[in-house]
């Protein structure tokens, strides 16, 4: 017998809750900030405390960089803002809830 998700009360492969939930969030903000000795750091902000270690796992696989995460902040090592954005989407992010300084 298969697993029943408690949220929606779907079986567990296919379950929506996860999308529901990245779908509903806040704004995510994007920008880069100098860190010691001139090195350019990538900083996300918004992504909910349950989802950021798995999301900061993702986008250092796919992006190939160092980085760690602090309360509702990924820090990302180097400029990854020209592909951070299409990173996010393929994780199940809303485009227009994600916002890119320039």
């Amino acid at each position: 017998m298969t697993d029943i998700c408690p949220n929606c009360g779907l079986p567990k492969e296919i379950c929506v809750c996860n999308v529901l939930e990245k779908e509903g969030e806040e704004k995510i903000k994007v920008y880069t900030k100098k860190a010691k000795f001139d090195k350019i750091m990538t900083v996300v902000e918004g992504i909910t405390s349950d989802e950021i270690e798995n999301t900061t796992k993702e986008l250092k696989r796919s992006l190939a960089c160092g980085g760690t995460y602090k309360n509702t902040i990924i820090e990302l090592q180097g400029n990854h803002k020209n592909k951070i954005k299409k990173a996010l989407i393929g994780l199940g992010y809303k485009e227009s809830n994600i916002d890119v300084a320039s």
